[in-house]
């Protein structure tokens, strides 16, 4: 993570104690994949990029391990933990369920307008892949599910979600790491988009079942 960066997420948490700042910084990096699995975090070196002592640094680092994102290993220091099995099934059994659940409202509520946003939303997908970096594909990536969150009209739903989205950011870079998922979304997000539009229950929740077994396979095949 560059220094550049690293200062333009900082100023994204403007405002807020100094310790949560470094906090907000140091998991953004994680989750994004800016900050990789076994990476050693110096506090000196990191102090050093933030701007910032040491004494936040060590308290962003031990937050961070109580999040199970980091852990300390005797005389070798904190490292950027991996992701392990355990972790992508248990965020993934619950996206999957709260993503089941809103594709069920959305096939009641989503409107005309809604429905053109996502396929909107899906040719902007399209026309990034070969082009685009992957936090930009990530992103794009999480716009077209949030106009079905959205379309909902269940805030504490779209809550819950958004509450889980960073943890599933780092799982949605892994997976678009291979050229070929990145054109099977276009064409999951298509499925969707139509059954949508058709106001077809069962090949929605179909489709979307898929779309997230698909990540999990791909993603736990790579770690193992």
């Amino acid at each position: 993570m560059t220094t550049d960066k690293l200062a333009q997420t900082m100023s994204e948490y403007e405002g807020m104690p100094l310790r949560d700042v470094v906090f907000q910084t140091l998991r953004k990096g994680i989750l994004r994949g800016d900050l990789k699995p076994g990476e050693r975090l110096m506090e000196i070196q990191l102090a050093n990029r933030l701007g910032v002592s040491r004494t936040p640094i060590r308290e962003a680092i031990r937050m961070l391990e109580l999040e199970g994102l980091v852990y300390n290993i005797p005389r070798r220091g904190a490292q950027v933990a991996s992701i392990t099995e355990q972790d992508l099934h248990d965020v993934l059994e619950v996206r999957l369920g709260l993503e089941e659940m809103a594709v069920d409202l959305a096939l009641d509520r989503i409107t005309p307008e809604e429905l053109d946003q996502l396929y909107q939303a899906s040719r902007k997908f399209e026309k990034m892949v070969g082009r685009a970096g992957l936090t930009e594909l990530a992103e794009a990536d999480e716009e077209f599910h949030a106009i079905i969150y959205k379309s909902t009209g269940n805030r504490r739903l779209v809550q819950l979600i958004n509450n889980l989205r960073e943890q599933m950011y780092r799982y949605r870079v892994e997976y678009l790491k291979d050229e070929d998922n990145r054109n099977s979304l276009i064409r999951e997000h298509d499925e969707l988009w139509k059954s949508l539009k058709d106001k077809d229950r069962e090949a929605a929740k179909k489709y979307m079942r898929r779309h997230i077994e698909r990540q999990m396979e791909t993603i736990q095949s790579n770690i193992n």
